[in-house]
């Protein structure tokens, strides 16, 4: 049994996408995540659809890598599409299945929201596509260095980041091979009820737990080895800059926003 991981996998491309400062990239995405969100309509979901396909062809990243990466949440999707058409009960009924009933209105829900969010799923996933670990750890230890001048932990609070994206796949290997080794020692994690599959994954879990910890241990002293005193005097191998290109990346973020109010608008 493998566990394969692609969620937050970097993808190598010379786009225009990945060539922008990793800031700007990071607010792009917040700003479009908060406008797709506020879809509620056809036409807004029509240009949020437009725009997100516009920024996937511009990164270069296949449309394959993309599914990929978010093939964890298409259960959830599956889940919501269900929910909305089963209890959304505004407008005139168009299907009963026994105690249930399917309305315009569910169908619209189910429609407009899994779209919606499967649309935010894209757009959360080429941020981790097109930026590397070190230059997300980059972005985030600059956007949070302000704190660092009231006393608090800005640059802590980014290598902590920087270190749960390290380990993900490193933790995603070790339960791989505990599963592989507990499977050989006749662990059975596919058969019965729900309550012994729930049980069998507890050694794994105590398994896991105790390989974090040892990680967390090492690096702790490889820390302390190297002297290591947080962010005091630190400086980067690679400098960011805001140039044009972050401009017009901007410009589009905002036309995306103004875009949805107009649809709003129209709709």
């Amino acid at each position: 049994m493998a566990l394969r991981i692609s969620v937050g996998q970097y993808f190598a491309a010379d786009s225009p996408v990945h060539r922008l400062d990793a800031r700007v990239k990071l607010v792009c995405t917040l700003v479009a995540l908060v406008a797709i969100f506020c879809v509620s309509s056809l036409p807004q979901l029509v240009v949020a659809a437009v725009f997100v396909a516009g920024v996937l062809a511009a990164a270069r990243v296949p449309a394959g890598r993309v599914l990929a990466s978010v093939r964890p949440l298409l259960v959830f999707l599956a889940v919501l599409s269900l929910f909305n058409l089963v209890f959304v009960r505004a407008g005139d009924v168009v299907a009963v299945l026994g105690p249930l009933s399917i309305t315009e209105g569910g169908i619209r829900a189910a429609a407009l929201y899994t779209a919606r969010f499967a649309l935010a799923l894209v757009t959360g996933s080429l941020i981790m596509l097109t930026t590397t670990p070190t230059q997300l750890a980059d972005a985030f230890d600059r956007m949070l260095s302000p704190l660092s001048r009231l006393g608090l932990p800005g640059h802590e609070i980014a290598m902590v980041f920087s270190l749960m994206m390290r380990f993900v796949p490193t933790l995603a290997d070790e339960a791989s091979a505990i599963i592989d080794a507990q499977s050989l020692r006749g662990g059975a994690f596919d058969e019965g009820g729900p309550v012994q599959r729930v049980r069998s994954i507890v050694p794994v879990v105590v398994a896991l737990l105790a390989s974090g910890l040892r990680h967390a241990d090492g690096l702790s002293r490889a820390l302390d080895a190297r002297c290591y005193e947080g962010g005091a005097g630190r400086t980067h191998l690679h400098e960011q800059r805001i140039g044009a290109r972050e401009g017009v990346a901007m410009a589009l973020t905002l036309g995306l926003v103004v875009l949805l109010a107009a649809a709003a608008l129209v709709a």
